[in-house]
């Protein structure tokens, strides 16, 4: 995934005081990316298998060209995306990330933005796409690229926060939110 669109959201919802979680297909770490070099290895917290959206209040989806596309073609994580939105839990995704969506089937009537190179495809599965910092549509946020992240983490905060408000959340308890990646494999270039 693209190092700085998975850590520069969560940092932010950790400073909320949120309790993040890194979900990935296996155990271990994911590769974080810097463009087309290699960055950190960041530690997961739960494996897919394991977890439910149930299990949380809203989903992150960092960006990168080989995360969103292996996770799109994991059954597993694209009933995970849907799930959410089934729930209608906050979602937000940030460049490549909508990727997911297109593949789960959640974007008809919606306008979102991304990377431009998903145009044809948010298009193609209904969607509206504009050329935005960050788009907001109902409970969806999301971005184009790593130049938004500030943008991108002001609206999350207010979403995610607005979402949880309206649930009547009780303040004591610890609200959750994963970020989702693959686990570094064979695929490692062009993140």
């Amino acid at each position: 995934m693209e190092q700085v669109e998975l850590l520069e959201p969560k940092a932010a919802l950790d400073q909320a005081g949120a309790k993040t979680e890194v979900i990935s297909l296996e155990g271990g770490s994911i590769q974080g990316m810097n463009h087309d070099e290699k960055g950190d290895e960041i530690p997961v917290d739960r494996v897919l298998a394991d977890v439910s959206a149930a299990d949380y209040d809203a989903l992150l989806l960092p960006g990168g060209v080989a995360n969103p596309d292996r996770l799109r073609t994991d059954k597993r994580a694209v009933n995970f995306v849907r799930d959410f939105f089934e729930r209608d839990k906050p979602v937000a995704a940030i460049c490549h990330g909508p990727w997911l969506l297109v593949e789960a089937g959640v974007l008809e009537g919606r306008t979102i933005t991304s990377w431009p190179s998903l145009k044809t495809d948010i298009e193609n599965a209904g969607g509206t796409w504009v050329d935005k910092a960050v788009q907001v549509d109902q409970r969806l946020v999301t971005s184009r690229k790593p130049d938004d992240i500030p943008q991108f983490n002001a609206r999350v905060l207010q979403t995610f926060a607005s979402g949880m408000n309206e649930r009547q959340v009780d303040e004591t308890v610890e609200q959750s939110f994963p970020a989702s990646d693959p686990p570094p494999g064979p695929i490692s270039a062009g993140a």
